[in-house]
């Protein structure tokens, strides 16, 4: 699928900057989204669920892996538009 597309449908694609405006006011901001690989996520993954959750993680930390937040629900989050 090209680029164009994912930008056109809003879709999120593994290590795309994400705007996080989720239940958690404290953690509202600009984040890596990648696909959770939580266990109980990526048994809904297995199973068709539609309910896509992220792992997301602060491109400016010291440590880059360190995870921010996990299981984000797709509707918590919007594909930032510095990903053009």
């Amino acid at each position: 699928m090209s680029d164009t597309l994912f930008r056109t449908l809003g879709l999120i694609e593994p290590g795309d900057l994400v705007h996080y405006h989720g239940s958690i006011p404290s953690h509202h901001g600009l984040y890596l989204a990648y696909p959770c690989d939580d266990f109980t996520c990526a048994r809904g993954d297995v199973h068709g669920s539609a309910d896509v959750r992220y792992r997301l993680t602060d491109p400016f930390s010291e440590d880059p892996d360190a995870t921010a937040l996990r299981c984000v629900r797709g509707l918590s989050i919007t594909r930032s538009d510095a990903n053009a």
